[in-house]
């Protein structure tokens, strides 16, 4: 697959990825599959791998100013 941002190849592979969820909370999620660019490094998600991610987002601790997270296959 090629990025639609600079052309470059898509790989696949694990990362983390943080997500802020409110002005003064992030997530950080370990382990995410993502697709990303060897030229830019834009990265996707699959829509499994988005509905996951979202579910994860949801039940995580908003009171928290900083939470890290496995993501769960």
């Amino acid at each position: 697959m090629k990025c639609h941002v600079c052309g470059s190849t898509m790989r696949s592979m694990i990362t983390d990825l943080p997500f802020k969820l409110t002005e003064a909370s992030i997530v950080i999620l370990k382990k995410v599959p993502v697709l990303q660019c060897d030229g830019c490094r834009e990265y996707l998600l699959d829509d499994p791998v988005l509905e996951r991610v979202e579910k994860s987002l949801e039940n995580a601790d908003v009171a928290a100013e900083i939470e890290v997270l496995r993501y769960a296959a």
